[in-house]
């Protein structure tokens, strides 16, 4: 009678197979960015970002797979990945839009710090000697800007155009953003809520309409599905992060400033999607 074929040589395998496509997928991305950057029309800095965020996602999410595989055993966690990273690989061969890119980088950059002031203004004004029942109507002004901006910004970006709105709105949060850095005073806190609620809701109805504009209706939703997951990143870090570094230095203003520092990386973005597009339109015009 044969001698049958040991097991753990098909767990072998089996690993081998997963290292070969996992980590093969991530540490050959270097031989890939020249293609990259000719297919998706994209900066290079564009399509550095897709293998941070992949290296963020690796290891960041080992404080879940690891309790999940002590739980449901390797073999179930590993099979779950590997048909994570068959979708990806095949969303990726369609996930062809330099100005998905863009946007989506401007997005997440830009959300790092878009709800710190939701969850730090209060606690701002009270170490400045606001009293709690004031402190509290600061919200209320971030509330009510939001509302006027959703409106008024919308209708504008309407007339202005879509692209040069959002970087206005970038540009918005990050000017008042340095008024909250500047005030210690009552008045410059509910000045900086009320700014900083108008842009901010200018930013949430003009997003979904740019991603209109540039994709049309079709798959819409997905597509601002797979945008919004940039604004859940930088929502995860942001306020946390802005929490930490204010239990080490007792202050806001660094939290602050690379929070405002982001939104201008953001306007730069914008401002690089948009001489990009004015190009190819005055070259797809010389062509014609």
């Amino acid at each position: 009678m044969a001698a049958r074929v040991f097991y753990g040589w098909f767990v072998v395998a089996g690993a081998f197979a997963i290292t070969f496509v996992g980590f093969g997928s991530a540490y050959t991305f270097s031989a890939f960015v020249h293609s990259l950057q000719t297919d998706f029309a994209a900066s290079r800095g564009s399509v550095s970002l897709v293998f941070s965020l992949a290296g963020f996602l690796y290891f960041g999410l080992g404080i879940v797979s690891g309790p999940l595989a002590d739980r449901w055993g390797a073999r179930r966690l590993g099979i779950i990945g590997m048909v994570l990273i068959g979708l990806g690989l095949c969303a990726a061969s369609m996930v062809r839009s330099r100005r998905f890119i863009s946007l989506y980088a401007a997005c997440l950059i830009c959300s790092f710090g878009i709800f710190v002031p939701f969850v730090h203004l209060i606690p701002y004004a009270l170490d400045h000697g606001v009293p709690q029942s004031a402190a509290v109507l600061l919200l209320g002004a971030v509330g009510v800007g939001s509302t006027a901006g959703r409106f008024f910004l919308g209708g504008l970006a309407d007339r202005l155009g879509r692209e040069l709105a959002l970087l206005l709105m970038f540009a918005g949060m990050a000017c008042a953003l340095l008024i909250w850095v500047c005030s210690a005073a009552y008045w410059g806190m509910c000045l900086f809520a009320l700014v900083y609620g108008v842009f901010y809701g200018g930013y949430v109805a003009v997003l979904p309409a740019l991603v209109m504009d540039y994709f049309g209706g079709r798959n819409v939703g997905g597509i601002i599905g797979v945008l919004y997951t940039s604004i859940a990143v930088g929502t995860l870090i942001g306020p946390s992060a802005a929490g930490f570094a204010f239990d080490v230095s007792h202050s806001y203003v660094l939290p602050i400033l690379a929070s405002a520092g982001g939104n201008l990386i953001a306007v730069l973005i914008m401002a690089e999607v948009m001489v990009s597009t004015s190009k190819a339109a005055a070259l797809s015009g010389a062509r014609g």
